[in-house]
């Protein structure tokens, strides 16, 4: 006879499965979704930007100014700045802000890269404030102050955009005055540097394949991924949507749902890539993850009530809201993880096990969605079935990083705001690896914690892998164990001193400080 413990205890399993169900059919849909439109929306926008540049006198562009957000980036900050300057573009109709709230030595290497280029007829200037408040949603917010141009382009400092990057996007807005932001793909600098690089790669060639393509494509909202994209200044300062706001952690997807509820469009260009640094340590993945988790929570605690009262119909509200949720898959997968010693222990599978063949089903099911989207995309994408051989590390990194971004989800329920935490970048690139010279944010006892939940599930597997009704549940188990332990391992503090050396561009050795009054180039100072 089952007791109410039993009850407890499955339920939780059953909801717990459901809500991993819902999210992998909901992969399911966008890869339909992305499917039947691709070719169609991809050829439209090709033939509207070429016949744009034909037809378009120089004189009639939309002038452009482009917004660089700086934080301590010693190692990138003097690529991105030259990249930027560097794009074509109408003479007279492009500008370029370097939105600098650094502390350390970065200040001199922009300031310097700054004076050099405008030396060479540039139109470039560097703001800085006097504190940080509000982080980088402040500082696009007081740069747009300052913004003559309609267009306003933004690009963080691990990104390199190509040289006509400009002029393959402004087409795409000109031609649509209700268009608010045009989003570029994100294309990856480093890759091949190692097995976690190359496992991100493919999650993000999903996301902005299938993902994007999917939502844009169909009239759905989308969000902007806070660079690599071109906004209109209108439609940020329009009074309906209320411009930056820095009260999450995820200003892009914030101001992306409003902007969209107050009537303009976002959309989405597959072809536009802009090549980025992937995080090369666990250490500023689990940054960035954090980041992004705690930054979708808050802002679906913050819209999607408003979301749900809007007129957007049904099938943009489900979608909304499984958009700005899907963190919560890590969540979910935890809880499973943590369910199976006392399901062992305290259910009798006899009265349950209707629950138990859906809920292994569900599972599979879900578990399927994921290789299916990675790899179409990397395949659409010209990457051949790489896709679905980086398989096993994709699933390894995405099920050990359940417990960071789980722990970050809990955070953003109660948490409003807090500190952005910028992603230590390094430099590197397909044909050079460096070590980054800043280093991640870490929780000292996560790593601890994930070891010690993989050990539970190994412990665990052994038992369930002798029990006949455990043999499905074993798997995964064994999926849990090795995905605790190995992103526990290469977690440690030990593991986080990175044997390669940190060559810096510059020929001389800069302080580890520049204070304000120091600052050579004639910054504007805000604030």
């Amino acid at each position: 006879m089952s007791t109410w413990l039993d009850a407890v205890l499955v339920g939780l399993f059953m909801v717990s499965t459901a809500m991993l169900s819902v999210y992998g059919l909901h992969l399911y849909v966008l890869l339909y979704l992305f499917h039947r439109r691709r070719s169609v929306k991809g050829a439209e926008q090709r033939a509207f930007v070429d016949r744009y540049l034909v037809e378009t006198p120089e004189t009639e562009w939309l002038g452009v100014t482009t917004q660089v957000p700086i934080y301590n980036e010693a190692d990138v900050a003097t690529r991105v700045i030259e990249a930027v300057a560097a794009m074509e573009y109408p003479r007279g109709k492009h500008s370029i802000q370097v939105l600098d709230d650094s502390t350390d030595e970065t200040r001199l290497l922009v300031d310097r890269t700054a004076r050099r280029l405008r030396a060479q007829g540039v139109e470039i200037e560097v703001l800085r404030r006097d504190n940080r408040k509000g982080f980088k949603a402040g500082a696009l917010k007081a740069g747009l102050a300052r913004c003559r141009h309609p267009l306003v382009a933004i690009f963080d400092a691990d990104f390199v955009p190509p040289k006509d990057f400009l002029r393959r996007a402004v087409p795409l807005l000109a031609g649509n005055a209700k268009l608010a932001c045009i989003q570029g793909r994100w294309a990856h600098l480093n890759q091949d540097e190692s097995w976690l690089t190359k496992a991100q790669s493919v999650a993000l060639d999903a996301h902005f394949a299938v993902e994007q393509g999917a939502r844009a494509w169909n009239g759905l909202m989308m969000n902007f991924n806070g660079t690599a994209g071109i906004w209109r200044k209108a439609a940020i300062e329009d009074p309906a949507v209320g411009g930056w706001s820095a009260d999450t952690l995820t200003e892009d997807l914030d101001l992306s749902y409003r902007v969209q509820l107050a009537g303009w469009r976002i959309d989405y260009c597959l072809n536009l890539a802009c090549p980025a640094e992937l995080p090369s340590t666990i250490g500023a993945l689990k940054a960035q993850q954090r980041r992004w988790a705690t930054g979708g929570v808050q802002t679906a605690i913050k819209l999607l009530p408003r979301i749900w009262r809007s007129s957007v119909g049904l099938t943009h509200k489900l979608e909304a809201t499984l958009h700005l949720t899907h963190y919560a898959v890590y969540l979910w997968t935890l809880v499973l993880a943590l369910l199976a010693r006392p399901m062992l222990a305290m259910v009798d599978p006899l009265p349950f096990w209707w629950c138990f063949v859906f809920g292994w089903g569900m599972m599979i099911f879900t578990v399927l969605a994921s290789p299916m989207v990675y790899g179409y995309a990397r395949y659409h994408l010209g990457g051949g079935f790489s896709g679905v051989r980086m398989m096993p590390a994709m699933l390894l990194l995405g099920t050990g990083l359940s417990i960071n971004n789980a722990l970050a989800v809990i955070r953003g329920l109660y948490v409003r705001g807090a500190e952005f935490v910028r992603t230590p970048k390094s430099g590197s690139t397909r044909h050079a690896q460096f070590s980054s010279r800043y280093k991640a944010q870490r929780f000292r006892w996560l790593w601890f914690a994930e070891m010690l939940i993989g050990a539970y599930c190994a412990a665990t597997w052994a038992i369930y892998v002798t029990a006949v009704h455990g043999l499905a549940f074993s798997v995964f188990l064994a999926i849990y164990a090795v995905s605790f332990l190995a992103v526990g391992w290469i977690s440690r503090p030990e593991a986080a001193v990175s044997s390669r050396p940190r060559v810096v561009p510059e020929p001389e050795v800069l302080p580890a400080a520049v204070p304000p009054s120091l600052a050579p180039a004639n910054p504007v100072q805000l604030g």
